[in-house]
């Protein structure tokens, strides 16, 4: 007996849910079918996510490429069948693999494993982000370093709490459904042992009344807790970094863990601080947006002070 999930026609953080709902009810020991075909766009988090997919089940499952020409052609130029094929039993027409060079790629689906791959990937990007921060999204020059540690804070980290790989991937567009700019996209996603996993293995965690994935998402991105102990100097403080670079430029960071999902949500969004209640996913999928900046009029960020149970809005 073969489930087919079925991939959404455009593929988000949001939409993502819907794949996450199908595998949560698919009957135990049924083979697994990603119907992708009628997929038409794809975010960094969508495709990176989707890999996530493959990474959480014990056995390799199938993969229905998208049939729009244009679609599987940029998803090839993202890197995602190279690592798609990997891990899945691709179905349908993929096209020959090549070297990424787009400008709306900054950096295709790169695997990390190790803090390597961690400065292999800013070396590899800080030039190009630079050039796209100040010349195309007219942010001061002094984002670009703290751009560079943003995005090693967030690779990092997989290193440090997944307990197996994931995947990092960069891209710029024009946001249009939400804010009318371009923006800049960091999408980190691994199918690992989640935030509430990764804390409970610290040697000072003490269990809560109320412990829950959501929890331990406060902790981790509101209040720095960290499994490491306070004297591992630089220890779990990349959150933190991450939540005041996002803040410091109007952003928006949202981590999913488990059954949660926690956002830092600017002025110029829609989504909720807090969805609890999920179909479980494992590992952590995180995703930060800086826009373009225009004029000087902030966008200040709200904080996670509401709560939405089973659902988020969108």
């Amino acid at each position: 007996m073969t489930t087919v999930i079925s991939v959404p026609p455009s593929l988000d953080e949001h939409t993502f849910e819907h794949v996450i709902e199908q595998l949560a009810i698919a009957p135990e020991g049924s083979k697994i079918l990603l119907d992708a075909r009628h997929a038409r766009w794809a975010s960094p988090y969508g495709l990176t996510a989707l890999l996530c997919v493959a990474q959480a089940r014990p056995e390799r499952i199938g993969f229905a490429v998208p049939e729009h020409p244009e679609t599987v052609s940029y998803w090839s130029r993202t890197g995602f069948f190279r690592h798609a094929a990997e891990l899945y039993e691709l179905h349908g027409s993929v096209p020959r693999a090549r070297e990424a060079h787009e400008s709306d790629v900054l950096l295709e689906i790169t695997p990390i494993t190790k803090s390597d791959d961690v400065h292999g990937v800013v070396g590899r990007i800080q030039q190009k982000a630079a050039d796209i921060l100040h010349g195309q999204l007219n942010l001061e020059t002094a984002v670009t370093g703290s751009f560079g540690m943003a995005l090693s804070e967030s690779c990092q980290n997989i290193v440090e709490h997944a307990g197996l790989g994931g995947w990092v991937a960069v891209q710029t567009y024009k946001y249009t459904r939400r804010l009318g700019r371009r923006v800049v996209v960091i999408a980190v996603c691994d199918a690992g042992v989640g935030f509430r996993k990764s804390l409970e293995s610290s040697p000072g965690h003490r269990q809560k009344d109320r412990w829950d994935d959501a929890m331990a998402l406060e902790d981790a991105v509101l209040r720095a807790v960290s499994r490491f102990r306070h004297g591992d100097a630089g220890r779990g403080q990349g959150l933190a970094g991450i939540r005041r670079f996002v803040g410091r430029w109007h952003g928006k960071l949202t981590v999913r863990s488990g059954t949660a999902r926690i956002g830092i949500i600017p002025e110029w969004d829609e989504d909720v601080p807090m969805t609890e209640g999920l179909p479980y996913f494992p590992g952590a999928q995180m995703q930060i947006i800086i826009p373009e900046r225009v004029g000087d009029a902030p966008a200040r960020a709200r904080g996670s002070t509401t709560s939405s149970r089973g659902r988020s809005r969108f």
